[in-house]
């Protein structure tokens, strides 16, 4: 059978092979913003996590331990929430700026959040539970860049099960059941890792149909940025849980 390449005209290869860089260099910039927001996710986390001055800003100290999170502590706490609700909300009528303005905001927020795995598990299984997302978070990432299977379904299945496993954690709140909590970890780990091949697929389709160097591009590299971010901060969350080395 002839390949349907050998019968497209030059004008239609050109306008594949124009799709494709444009695809290319938008998930470009999406790794760009990701990449940035974790930098300072990370710096924030951990300047926050060993400064017990600074925890201090976000917690009641008592004796010179910290006890539960104060006012700010709490705002501080599920700020992100709210942000990520700003700016998918704000889409249609913020600019570029102000998306990245509020991305990192939005990245700070979440270091100071996270900066308590520092008083909880040891330095050396955060770093090596970081490898091991970035590593498997790479693989899915290529996985879904080049596979030629549509995800869509797929992606469908794992939203719903990223949906119960938000019900299981508010449900295991108040059980407190370990053998609960290691199932929710092992199963957010598959979900997140299956959202990063999918998210990745998605966006590169939203690629090949941008207009390079628009202000709408750029925001939806931003937005890309986030999906994948918080895909990166869950896989490593829910890996830490049963991997990470408490202190």
């Amino acid at each position: 059978m002839e390949n349907n390449n050998s019968i497209k005209s030059p004008i239609e290869r050109e306008a594949i092979n124009e799709s494709n860089v444009i695809a290319k260099s938008f998930l470009a910039n999406v790794f760009t913003y990701m990449s940035a927001a974790l930098g300072i996710t990370g710096l924030i986390a951990y300047l926050f996590g060993t400064d017990i001055n600074l925890l201090a800003i976000l917690y009641h100290v008592e004796n010179g331990i910290l006890t539960k999170p104060n006012v700010l502590g709490y705002i501080v706490m599920f700020a992100p929430f709210g942000f990520v609700l700003l700016m998918s909300g704000g889409f249609q009528r913020f600019s570029s700026l102000t998306l990245s303005v509020l991305f990192v905001i939005f990245a700070v927020l979440m270091g100071m959040s996270l900066s308590t795995i520092f008083l909880i598990y040891t330095g050396t299984s955060i770093f090596s539970t970081f490898i091991i997302t970035a590593g498997t978070f790479g693989i899915m990432a290529v996985l879904g860049y080049t596979t030629k299977t549509d995800l869509t379904k797929f992606g469908s299945i794992l939203m719903m099960g990223l949906i119960g496993i938000i019900l299981a954690s508010i449900v295991n709140m108040f059980v407190g059941s370990g053998t609960m909590e290691l199932i929710i970890s092992v199963l957010g780990v598959l979900i997140f890792t299956g959202l990063t091949a999918y998210d990745v697929q998605k966006l590169k389709r939203i690629g090949s149909g941008v207009e390079y160097g628009t202000d709408t591009t750029n925001k939806l590299a931003i937005m890309g940025a986030l999906n994948l971010y918080l895909d990166f901060i869950n896989l490593f969350l829910f890996l830490l849980r049963f991997m990470g080395n408490r202190k």
